[in-house]
């Protein structure tokens, strides 16, 4: 894990690849967990043998599945010791440019694109996130996410 000790010492480092994460395992309960959170029980990510059968071969994580799993990219990849808390702030642009079928491996890329300071000593951020599937070519999603830290 990258530690920074202040919210300066990070916005010090707009334009570059501040972390990447470790792999995460995308399991057909986290699927279905994450229908049932939202109430998206669409067959091809919850019927296992319909899935089979549909267009990509098996059941597939719903693009906003992929989507939430940014703050768990960011928690498990750096830290910043004077910082008190975070919060999101939003998204900019978010596509989902490849399927992820059940079973497979994700990481993020997080690259500072921006850091300008707001109200109560904080930062706002652009963040692009590019989540990856292990052993595929292109990313799963490309998102801007914007956060804040105080």
């Amino acid at each position: 894990m990258k530690t920074f000790q202040t919210l300066q010492d990070l916005a010090a480092c707009v334009g570059q690849e501040i972390a990447v994460s470790d792999w995460i395992l995308i399991t057909q309960e986290h699927v279905n967990q994450f229908a049932e959170a939202t109430g998206d029980r669409q067959w091809i990510h919850i019927d296992v043998e319909r899935a089979k059968a549909g267009p990509f071969g098996a059941p597939i994580a719903h693009g906003f599945f992929t989507l939430s799993l940014i703050p768990q990219f960011f928690e498990s990849t750096f830290e910043i010791t004077e910082s008190k808390m975070g919060v999101n702030y939003g998204l900019n642009k978010v596509r989902f440019t490849a399927p992820v079928p059940v079973g497979s491996r994700l990481r993020a890329r997080m690259k500072l694109l921006s850091a300008d300071p707001i109200d109560n000593n904080g930062l706002q951020m652009a963040w692009e996130v590019i989540i990856e599937r292990e052993g595929a070519d292109r990313p799963v999603c490309v998102a801007e996410s914007l956060s804040r830290r105080y």
